[in-house]
């Protein structure tokens, strides 16, 4: 199932992870919502917008963030169809995003429907797991990095506060490090840890991609290691020793932007890199890449 949840984007879960997931997102998701409207908008109404919603998708028919929006304005209709239609799909009411839309190679727009029968925001509010299960999850998905990450990475990766206890339940099943700032950092026993050394291979991220949103250290070595032109939207080209580039596609030849100088050997991984992926992108029609000069040079 495609639903917003962590920091709230939209993530592809099994049933049992929503029912687990939006009880402990649902209050970060309403708070989060009304942050994103315009200036000057009366926040008074979420609430009775969120209820109208309700109301309007009980019916169980699919409809676009711009057909709820609609649908409901009267309520509210202080931020624009655009924003109220985002905030309550993305915020305010437990959805489903639907097929096609997700799915490889088609491209759709988005369309919505209450969670199903039984995940009612009622049901999903009296679902309350222990914390334990979102710092578990957390050391399982970040035990593949080439190197563990501290604590603060948590918060960062799933957008929620009061972790600490979380931490504390899961922190005698871990190996706990220190990084030359003395952060206390967490990983699984058995997870692979390359020697410090190790450079990290060239990795073309998508945009929105968790390695950029999902990480405090990342987003912090994103902002002082490359310009501003790295934005929350980008396409990245990320190593530890290329640095920051960006890159896109179009005509199954894939560009790269450098977004600071590239030595000799980073250009040719960066160069393989992308025709790998143009041949990827394109089912093998096309190995086409293109790197742009280095903003120095």
């Amino acid at each position: 199932m495609r639903t917003h949840l962590m920091r709230r984007t939209v993530h592809l879960v099994t049933a049992d992870d929503v029912l687990a997931w939006r009880s402990r997102h649902d209050a970060m998701l309403r708070q989060e919502g009304p942050r994103h409207l315009p200036p000057g908008t009366d926040r008074s109404g979420p609430r009775r917008t969120r209820r109208g919603g309700g109301e309007v998708m009980s019916d169980g028919e699919p409809r676009s963030m711009g057909e709820l929006a609609r649908a409901v304005a009267g309520r509210w209709p202080a931020p624009g169809p655009r924003a109220l239609g985002e905030m309550l799909a993305a915020a305010l009411i437990p959805m489903a995003q639907l097929p096609p839309r997700g799915l490889w190679r088609t491209r759709a727009g988005e369309r919505y429907c209450p969670s199903p029968t039984g995940w009612a925001a009622t049901s999903i509010r009296r679902h309350r797991p222990a914390s334990i299960r979102s710092a578990g999850r957390w050391c399982g998905a970040t035990s593949r990095r080439s190197a563990p990450p501290p604590r603060r990475d948590l918060r960062a990766w799933c957008g929620l506060a009061g972790l600490p206890a979380a931490v504390a339940a899961v922190r005698e099943e871990m190996v706990v490090f220190r990084d030359e700032r003395g952060r206390e950092l967490l990983d699984l026993p058995d997870a692979p840890r390359p020697d410090p050394g190790t450079p990290a291979p060239v990795r073309f991220l998508p945009a929105f991609d968790n390695a950029i949103l999902g990480y405090h250290t990342t987003a912090a070595a994103s902002s002082t290691r490359a310009p501003r032109a790295v934005g929350r939207g980008c396409r990245v080209v990320w190593s530890s020793t290329a640095g920051a580039a960006k890159w896109n596609e179009d005509a199954d030849t894939v560009t790269v932007a450098p977004l600071r100088p590239l030595a000799e050997a980073d250009r040719a991984a960066v160069e393989e890199g992308g025709r790998a992926l143009a041949s990827f992108l394109s089912d093998g029609r096309s190995d086409r890449v293109r790197v742009g000069a280095s903003p120095d040079a």
